[in-house]
């Protein structure tokens, strides 16, 4: 029962009806009673806990690489953030119990820089190269854009990458994994940032190896080569 303490234009306290009067330093509140959820595991929300959790595994293991991919997105909220909303919204397919990461719509990176052309992606002998056709006479590209190659193993949930592996006019780099990581699913990004720091292109996915697993493990479509790939505009805009 609530408790008028100032007449009837005066605050209250305790529940009346759907509402509960409080006060605090002298100002009263009002609030609604909170609604009881009657299946709190409903299939729409089994779903989105595990599209959450699905993306949470994967951006855990590249915090450092996002917060350069993103950064440009992180106003009034970090990059972490931004990736997990991008990645949320488009790249988990399906639904609980059936969700799987979409590998090749996922941005690891996220921005307006002259984006790569043509490249590929292959590995042999434990060494991941990849190669790029140097546009850096186009537009805002420029010879000294750095290359950030990133390579996430599937089934480990764990990322391999470099934020300033080569130039952009160096037009290759080659990554030594880990040990035993060659005969795993893995999937290849590839973008570059501006010297500076301050411009990033969209990342591009260039391997996208299937894999039948759990958690950020799931496939949603994407190459079945496990050694090589491509990625990137496939001719110059200009041209």
């Amino acid at each position: 029962m609530g408790e008028i303490k100032r007449g009837i234009l005066g605050g209250f306290s305790g529940k009346v009806g759907t509402v509960v009067g409080s006060t605090w330093k002298d100002v009263s509140y009002m609030r609604a009673l909170a609604i009881s959820v009657s299946n709190p595991r409903t299939p729409k929300q089994q779903t989105q806990r595990g599209k959450f959790a699905m993306s949470m595994t994967f951006l855990r293991a590249i915090i450092p690489y996002v917060r350069v991919g993103y950064h440009t997105y992180a106003k009034g909220r970090t990059a972490f953030n931004a990736a997990m909303s991008y990645i949320l919204r488009h790249a988990i397919t399906g639904s609980a119990p059936q969700l799987a990461v979409d590998y090749e719509r996922v941005l690891v990176a996220r921005g307006t820089l002259m984006p790569v052309f043509n490249a590929s992606a292959a590995l042999t002998d434990g060494k991941m190269t990849l190669t790029w056709k140097d546009n850096s006479k186009l537009g805002d590209a420029l010879a000294t854009d750095q290359a950030m190659p990133l390579v996430y193993n599937k089934e480990r949930g764990e990322a391999y990458y470099d934020l300033e592996a080569a130039t952009r006019a160096d037009g290759t780099v080659q990554l030594t994994l880990p040990d035993n990581w060659e005969d795993e699913a893995l999937a290849v990004y590839l973008a570059f940032r501006s010297e500076d720091g301050s411009r990033v292109t969209n990342s591009v996915c260039l391997k996208d190896d299937a894999y039948e697993g759990s958690g950020s493990g799931g496939n949603a479509g994407g190459g079945d080569k496990p050694g090589e790939g491509e990625g990137g505009l496939e001719e110059d805009p200009l041209g």
